[in-house]
Parts: structure tokens; sequence; C-alpha cells
């Protein structure tokens, strides 16, 4: 509890995840019974912040409670293909769909709609620490236009989805796009939808989708050698992920060296005339080499992040959950690991055998829907949808019984485990 505290280990007790702050000596020799210090929620963050910590001890309780998830299915015969599992979107009436020969929308009958192709300029095959470059689909909330990117890529573009035709063309430039997915969201709907994307590396921009007027304009860039702006951000921005009202945007890139930096948006205050808004944001967390991670908004202030720990190579699988207000952890749990949503207080995560069902307040598994591998979730019912083998089926949860809900719908009204 020093100012230049030893390096330590996060020892998990095998409850939950939470864990004792052992420098290593005690870590390789402290017993269960072993005395431990008591200190305040203010020592321990700061010794967790000052220190080096070098990774964790022992295993996390990962809580399977399963029990039969109530929803309704649905099964149909689907003749389209997406081009891979970025390209499907939820619209109110069904789903759109990105095949290799264009945009394809199925209605509530499973009937199909052809649109047309989206063309996009030619990239490089690229395959860096994982992530694949290739194409990825968007969709606003109403349906009424639709974002096509390369993730891990420069361009893209929004089509105007009554006519097929482009709006605004997008890049980002090629300083490293091949490290997050392309950044791109869509706020509000009808006449008044907004498309926020990025336009540099270090730049994000709103348009007007119907016209592809840009809303943003401001200076921010730095000649070579120049003194950089009160403005000017060392960021790589990231995917994109809208809090449920649209007032919030979580950022998920990273900075030098490298370093992944979640950053809340306001993007209210930004579209109200706050110019740099999205310069300045608000950094949830640290996390060296670690960035690109699944998200799900919870509500307007609650937002959880997978994987928990403070570097990639000493972190474990599971959730972080954060109150985007405060800036700050206010829960985590150990288990999820893969694409996620977040519907009526419920997190849905596709593990790759199945879906899982997960009770954030709890931190516990509540469900799991072998078989079923969604990529697409409509915002408005939950449903989720899976598009594979000339099948399109889908699965809408139950709502929650009023018993499960939280009182209030923001943190106050909540306690996660920690």
């Amino acid at each position: 509890m020093t100012d230049d505290p030893p390096g330590c280990f996060l020892s998990l007790t095998g409850v939950g995840t939470r864990y004792d702050l052992l420098c290593e000596r005690c870590a390789d020799t402290a017993g269960p019974g072993d005395p431990l210090l008591e200190v305040c929620e203010g020592c321990i963050e700061r010794a967790e912040e000052w220190s080096s910590v070098r990774g964790w001890r022992g295993a996390p309780e990962v809580r399977l409670r399963d029990g039969h998830p109530d929803g309704t299915w649905e099964t149909r015969e689907c003749s389209v293909h997406p081009a891979n599992d970025r390209c499907a979107a939820a619209l109110p009436t069904g789903w759109l769909v990105l095949t290799p020969n264009g945009l394809a929308e199925i209605d509530g009958d499973g009937d199909v709609r052809r649109i047309g192709p989206v063309e996009l300029p030619t990239e490089p095959a690229n395959t860096w620490a994982g992530r694949v470059r290739g194409p990825a689909l968007h969709a606003s909330r109403d349906g009424r236009f639709a974002g096509v990117v390369t993730d891990y890529g420069r361009h893209g573009v929004v089509v105007d989805m009554g006519s097929g035709k482009p709006v605004v063309a997008l890049d980002r430039g090629a300083n490293h796009p091949e490290t997050t997915p392309f950044p791109i969201a869509f706020i509000g709907t009808g006449a008044a939808t907004v498309v926020v994307a990025a336009t540099d590396w270090n730049r994000l921009d709103a348009f007007d989708a119907a016209t592809g007027r840009l809303l943003t304009r401001r200076e921010t860039e730095c000649a070579k050698d120049a003194e950089r702006p009160e403005h000017y951000l060392d960021y790589f921005h990231g995917g994109l992920s809208v809090s449920p009202s649209g007032a919030r945007l979580l950022d998920d890139g990273w900075v030098w060296h490298p370093v992944g930096v979640p950053k809340v948006i306001d993007v209210h205050a930004w579209l109200s005339g706050d110019t740099f808004a999205a310069e300045h944001g608000d950094d949830l967390t640290y996390r060296d080499y670690a960035w690109d991670q699944p998200v799900a908004w919870l509500d307007e202030r609650t937002v959880a992040i997978q994987r928990i720990g403070f570097d990639d190579e000493a972190m474990i699988d599971g959730v972080q959950i954060f109150d985007v207000v405060a800036s700050k952890r206010i829960g985590m749990f150990a288990g999820p690991v893969g694409p996620m949503w977040a519907h009526d207080n419920r997190l849905y995560v596709n593990n790759g055998a199945g879906l899982e069902i997960w009770d954030p307040i709890e931190g516990a598994r509540t469900g799991f829907l072998e078989g079923f591998r969604p990529t697409a979730r409509d915002p408005v019912t939950g449903t989720l949808a899976e598009i594979a083998g000339g099948t399109l089926r889908t699965w809408r949860p139950a709502p929650a019984r009023p018993s499960d809900r939280p009182e209030g719908a923001s943190v106050p009204g909540r306690s996660f485990d920690c």
C-alpha cells in the first residue's frame, strides 16, 4: 500500500470472481488460513493502478444454474446465404442479409426480396492477430438505411434501402485498419437518422443518413512534426456500440503501445453543439494488447465488456460491467465467451456450441440452447436469428417476470457481484 508497490497477483478465492491482492511471495506461499490485511476500496484501486499486475492465481467460480429458457421458436426455409457471420442485421419486419451477390431482405413470412449488389473498393486479403478482413453489415433501427463495410479494412458505404443506391462513401485511411472492425453505427430513425463512422484512423464523423450531409465539421488534423492542437486525438477508433436511447457510443479502440481503451462518447452532446465531444470521450479502463471484445449495453448507463483483467496474456473469460457515468467497474463474473447481446436485463452469448443466457446481476448462467448459434438480434423484441444451411431459425425470449426486474433502470437500483 505504498506509492511504489511491488508486482502483484490477483489470487482468486473460488467464490465468483472475488480475489485477494497478493505480492508474488505471498501468492507463492500463502495458505487458505493465513491472515490478510483488509483495506478500503480506494487503497485496492490505487494498488491495482500503481502496481504491476502480473496475472491471476487460482480459478474463478463459473455459476451454472440452467433452467428451461422460455421463448418462441420459428423455423423457415431460407434461400439466402450470408457472406459471413457479420453479414446479418435486424429489420422491423424481418432480416437483412449481405450475400456474396449483394443485399437481400427476408420478411416475416420468409419471402426474399433481392435488393441488389453493393460495390466497395477491393481490398487485399489480410489476417492480423486472428482478425480476418471481410464484409460486415449494419442497419438503422427502422431499416431505412444499411451500412456495408469492410471489417479490418478501410472502406464502407451507406445505402438507402428504398432505392438501393449509395448515400455516403466511407474511407478511414490506411493507418492500421487491420486492427479493428470498421467503426460505424446508426442513431435515430426516419428522416432524423444519423450515421456515425470513422473518416480517419483517429476521427469519427456524423452524417445525415438521408442526404450524406456532414454534421460534425471541425479541425482535428495535425501536420507531421507540428505541435499537436488541443483537440488532437492519438487513438485508433474501434467497433462502435450504441446505448439503448442512442445518447452514447462505446468506442472499443486502442492507443500505442498498444493498449485497449474503451471510450464512451456523449453523442447527444456532440450533435447538440459540443464540437469536440468525440475527441474527449471518457475512458472506462485500460487493457494491454486487449480490445475488440464483445460488448453489450444493459441500460443507458451500464455496459458489459467481455474478458477480465489488465493484460491480454493475463485475462480470464467472463464479463466486466461498467457504470459509464462514473467511468467505473461495478461488477464482473466468469464464464461468457463469444458474440454477445443484451435484452430485458439478460445477456445472450453465442459460445459456438449454442446460446447461453446469463443473469448479470447474479453473475450466473440461467439457460442454454444447444446448437442455436445466432448472429443477429432484433433490438426491439430481443429475437435472435441464425441463418445457415438453407434455414432461418429464430428464438424470441419471453419477457422477464416482474420479480426478475431490478427496481429502476439505472445502476443505483442494481447490485452486481464484484
